[in-house]
């Protein structure tokens, strides 16, 4: 059994449809390298303050994608301004 693991990312882009588009190209390259699920949230009044919320396969295959040279370069391209990542490990999950 694969036992998913979260990052949560938090970030303003300069454009939310720019962004959208660079994330929707990037789908492949994030299943490939073991995202396997994920969440676009906004700030109720800030629109171009988006929250990524993702499933992995592993806290270090997400720690390896999102820090690596490719995606610096990928979310310079998308307009990302200063991404803050946080790394999760799931403890419990419940559905009520």
């Amino acid at each position: 059994m694969i036992s998913i693991q979260y990052v949560l990312i938090i970030h303003e882009v300069e454009n939310y449809e720019a962004w959208q588009k660079v994330f929707h190209n990037a789908e492949n390259l994030r299943k490939e390298a073991g995202e396997r699920s994920y969440q676009v949230l906004k700030y109720e009044n800030e629109p171009n303050k988006i929250v990524h919320f993702s499933g992995w396969t592993s806290i270090a295959d997400a720690r390896a994608f999102f820090e690596s040279p490719r995606l610096v370069k990928i979310r310079e391209e998308a307009g990302v301004k200063a991404p803050e990542f946080i790394y999760l490990k799931l403890l419990e999950s419940g559905v009520l």
